[in-house]
């Protein structure tokens, strides 16, 4: 049976979408998640969403417990996962406001759990990742967002840094010219996670400023992407709520 899994970013989780909705506390092999899961469905779909930083978010980046958020997913049956994410623009031409279906991730995170493999004792875990993102998934969303008229960027390479601080400009520049194409504070290494227990992932971004590198623009604040997002939150419910029936055709 099909059960999608839903990684809510900053603003972007909405447990409205559900019908039937139920809160259920969990724990993992790896610690609690970040928050309780709210179950139910989503035209028929089963699905549960997951609050990556808590709905107060408390939880700032490096202290996401990203083994037991994907953990939990798993263990309540989901097939795919859907995740969330704000991000700020390293490209001319992906502005405020504008979907990203990220495509690949340059993880920049330091102090952060990478793996669920904590030994090999029971054999060698090295997992491919030239393809983290899963294909389907990217073009269910690509299509879904084409037939409602919302207008994306079909691929992008997304830096992860460890946060909370935002970049300075000379590290900006820098991940430009590495050939990223939009950057936040969570796809690594939860991407990585649900590649490990092999979970089907793909993440949509949504892009709230220019980062620090474009200096005819002000700096990136906080004030500034929870704006975007009150005027874009509708936008990445309504393409969630047109996908997840067209998942369960996988």
């Amino acid at each position: 049976m099909i059960k999608v899994g839903i990684i809510g970013g900053s603003g972007l989780e909405n447990p409205e979408i559900i019908a039937e909705a139920e809160e259920v506390t969990v724990s993992t092999r790896f610690g609690p998640p970040s928050s309780t899961l709210t179950v139910g469905s989503v035209a028929g779909v089963a699905v549960v969403i997951l609050s990556r930083h808590d709905r107060t978010h408390r939880l700032p980046p490096t202290q996401v417990p990203n083994r037991a958020n994907l953990q939990a997913l798993k263990d309540q049956g989901c097939t795919h996962v859907l995740a969330t994410t704000a991000v700020g623009s390293l490209r001319q031409e992906i502005g405020r406001g504008d979907f990203v279906i990220l495509d690949q991730f340059i993880d920049f995170t330091r102090r952060r759990d990478v793996s669920v493999f904590d030994s090999f004792e029971d054999g060698m875990h090295h997992v491919a990742m030239a393809e983290p993102f899963d294909e389907r998934l990217r073009q269910l969303l690509a299509e879904t967002a084409a037939a409602h008229g919302i207008p994306l960027h079909r691929s992008g390479t997304v830096v992860t840094i460890e946060g909370p601080r935002f970049s300075t400009r000379a590290e900006s520049n820098m991940f430009r010219a590495w050939g990223a194409d939009v950057i936040n504070m969570s796809t690594a290494p939860e991407c990585i996670i649900a590649n490990e227990l092999e979970l089907p992932y793909a993440a949509v971004a949504m892009s709230t400023d220019y980062d620090c590198w474009k200096q005819d623009e002000e700096p990136v604040t906080w004030q500034a992407v929870l704006e975007i997002f009150q005027h874009n939150a509708a936008k990445m419910t309504d393409l969630l709520a047109a996908v997840i029936p067209r998942i369960a055709g996988l």
